[in-house]
C-alpha cells in the first residue's frame, strides 16, 4: 500500500489506524470484565438471556457515544481529511465494540476456531477489496478506509451468527441488568485503563512525531512500526488460547509452565530478529521512498521481543492471578515516563532518532518490571535470562543501527548461536516439559 498510494495518503491512512486503535476503550471495560469473569467457562453453560441483555445494552451505549463523537467532528474539525477520518471512526466505534463483546465471549469460552475465523474474515475481505480497488486504478485512501469499515461490519455479522443463541432472542428476554453491567465494568475497567496506558506508551511518542513533524514523517515511522507489529501477529496468535487454558490449570503448576513457555518463546523471538536483514533489503528495494525510515527498523525491530513476551506470557499470567491492578500500575508508570520522554525528544530536542529509540527503552522497562513482579509471585528466577535478552537486543541494535553493513547479519547470527549454546541445558529441559504438556 505505501508504494501505491503515496506518502501523504498513506500518512492519513495510518492516522485512521492510529485513532481506531483507541476506540476499544469506549466500552469502559465492559467487554474486558466479561472476558475476565467468564474466562474458562463452557459456552453452552452460559446464561444466554443475561448475555443477550448485556449485548444490546452495550450496542445502545455505543450508538449514543458514536453519535456524540460524530457531531463533534462535524462541527469542530475543519480539515476535510481529518473530518472524514473522524466520521469513519464514529461508525467503527459501534461496529468494533459490539464485535468485541462477541469475540471476548468466544475467546473466554475457548471457541478459538470461531474467534479466529471472525478476525480472519475481517482482514480477508479488506485485503480483497483493497486489491480490487488497486486493480481498477483507484488510489484514494478514503475508499480504503471505507473498505476497512465494511470488512469490520461483515465480520460483526458473522460473529452475530456464531453467537446467534445470544444475539437473536425474544424481546421479552431483554432485561436492564444494571448490576451485571457494573459488575463487568468494575472488574474490566482496571484492565481497560491498563490497556489504554499500554497503547499510550507508544501512542504519545507517535502523537509527538505527528505534531512536531509532517504527516509524511508520521506515515514513514508508522510503516516501520507496522512491520514490527506484523511479526508480532504470528507470535501473539498463540496468546489467544493461553488465558482460558491457564484459568483451568492448577495454580501449583503455573511456575513450571511459565519457565517452559518462556524458554520456548525466547528461542523463537530472538530467532525472528534474523528475519530483519533480508526483510529490510526487500522493503528498501520495494519502497525506495521509505528507504531512510526503514533504517529505523534496526532500532524498532526488538520491540517484537518485549511486546510479544508481555502480551503472550506476562499479561496472561497476571490476569489469571487476577492482578489487573498490577498491570495497571506498571502501565501507568511506563506511560508517565513515555510522556516525559516524548516532551523531551519531540518538543525540546526535536530529535527523531531519540524519540524512536525511547520506544524500545520504554517497552523493555515495562517488560522487565512486570516480569520481576510476576517472578516473585510464582517463585521463579528470571534475572539471568533478562540480562541475556538485553545483551542480545543491544547487540542487534548496535549491529543494525551503528555498524549497518554486510557484516551486520554475521554479528547477530554469531551472538544468537552463543545464546543457544549458553541456554542449551535449559532448552533441553523445557523441550521435554513442553512435550509432556502437549500430551496432557
Amino acid at each position: 500500500m505505501p508504494k501505491l498510494i503515496g506518502i501523504e495518503e498513506y500518512g492519513y491512512w495510518q492516522l485512521y489506524i492510529f485513532y481506531t486503535s483507541y476506540i476499544g476503550f469506549l466500552h469502559f471495560g465492559w467487554n474486558d470484565g466479561i472476558y475476565l469473569r467468564y474466562g474458562g467457562e463452557i459456552y453452552k453453560n452460559l446464561d444466554k438471556n443475561k448475555f443477550f441483555s448485556q449485548y444490546y445494552m452495550l450496542v445502545i451505549s455505543q450508538i449514543i457515544i458514536a453519535t456524540f463523537f460524530g457531531i463533534l467532528a462535524y462541527f469542530f474539525v475543519n480539515d476535510s481529511d481529518k473530518k472524514f477520518i473522524f466520521e469513519m471512526i464514529a461508525i467503527a466505534i459501534v461496529v468494533v465494540n459490539s464485535r468485541y463483546m462477541l469475540l471476548f465471549i468466544l475467546q473466554a469460552t475457548n471457541r478459538i476456531k470461531e474467534y479466529s475465523n471472525v478476525t480472519i474474515l475481517d482482514r480477508v475481505f479488506y485485503v480483497g477489496m483493497l486489491i480490487f480497488l488497486l486493480q481498477i486504478g483507484i488510489r484514494n485512501y478514503r475508499l480504503m478506509i471505507a473498505a476497512d469499515v465494511l470488512g469490520k461490519c461483515i465480520s460483526l455479522f458473522y460473529a452475530m451468527y456464531l453467537c446467534r443463541d445470544i444475539v437473536y432472542r425474544k424481546l421479552s428476554d431483554f432485561t436492564i441488568d444494571v448490576k451485571e453491567v457494573f459488575a463487568n465494568i468494575n472488574v474490566g475497567i482496571k484492565l481497560m485503563f491498563s490497556n489504554i496506558a499500554s497503547k499510550f506508551v507508544i501512542g504519545f511518542i507517535r502523537l509527538g512525531i505527528e505534531k512536531s513533524w509532517d504527516i509524511g514523517t508520521f506515515g514513514k515511522i508508522s510503516l516501520t512500526l507496522s512491520v514490527s507489529n506484523l511479526m508480532m501477529l504470528f507470535v501473539n496468535a498463540m496468546g489467544i488460547i493461553i488465558y482460558p487454558v491457564l484459568r483451568r490449570t492448577n495454580q501449583e503448576k503455573l511456575s513450571g509452565i511459565y519457565s517452559t513457555l518462556r524458554d520456548s518463546l525466547m528461542i523463537i523471538l530472538l530467532g525472528i530478529l534474523i528475519v530483519f536483514y533480508p526483510f529490510k533489503i526487500i522493503l528498501s528495494e520495494w519502497l525506495p521512498a521509505y528507504a531512510e525510515s526503514l533504517d529505523y527498523m534496526g532500532i524498532l525491530f526488538p520491540i517484537v521481543i518485549f511486546e510479544s513476551k508481555m502480551s503472550l506470557l506476562i499479561n496472561s499470567y497476571l490476569k489469571t492471578l487476577r492482578k489487573e491492578r498490577v498491570i495497571l500500575l506498571i502501565n501507568v508508570i511506563t506511560v508517565s515516563l513515555s510522556t516525559i520522554l516524548t516532551i523531551i525528544t519531540t518538543v525540546f530536542l526535536k530529535n527523531l532518532d531519540l524519540a524512536i529509540f525511547s520506544i524500545v527503552i520504554l517497552l523493555a522497562f515495562r517488560g522487565i518490571i512486570a516480569e520481576m513482579f510476576l517472578s516473585k509471585m510464582i517463585t521463579i528466577k528470571v534475572t539471568r535470562d533478562i540480562i541475556l535478552e538485553l545483551l542480545m537486543t543491544s547487540i542487534f541494535i548496535y549491529s543494525a543501527w551503528v555498524v549497518n553493513s554486510s557484516v551486520t547479519p554475521l554479528i547477530y547470527g554469531l551472538a544468537y548461536l552463543g545464546y543457544l549454546f549458553v541456554k542449551r541445558n535449559d532448552f533441553k529441559v523445557s523441550l521435554r516439559k513442553l512435550k509432556s504438556l502437549i500430551k496432557e
